[in-house]
């Protein structure tokens, strides 16, 4: 089955939350149909920083990137999800 690249920006909830273990949550709640590939920081504002991830999903699943979204805004410590790319994997 062919896969996506799915590039998101993640707010988190405060300019407080532990990145690197931002990080690890969502890893820990991502499916076994997803996978992590990359990670940055990125600069806001105001020492605020989010989270660019790169994401590796199947390309035909159900609802497109709802799923995943859904997953990394349930987390308490994430305020926002920003979906920046989606693109076929090479």
């Amino acid at each position: 089955m062919a896969r996506v690249l799915v590039l998101l920006r993640v707010f988190p909830a405060d300019v407080d939350v532990d990145l690197k273990k931002l990080v690890e949550r969502i890893g820990e709640e991502l499916g076994e149909e997803y996978s992590l590939l990359s990670c940055e920081e990125e600069p806001i504002a105001f020492g605020l920083k989010a989270l660019k991830l790169l994401i590796s999903m199947p390309e035909l699943k159900e609802g497109g990137t709802y799923e995943l979204e859904r997953a990394i805004q349930g987390l308490n410590e994430v305020s926002e999800v920003e979906v920046l790319q989606v693109t076929r994997a090479p």
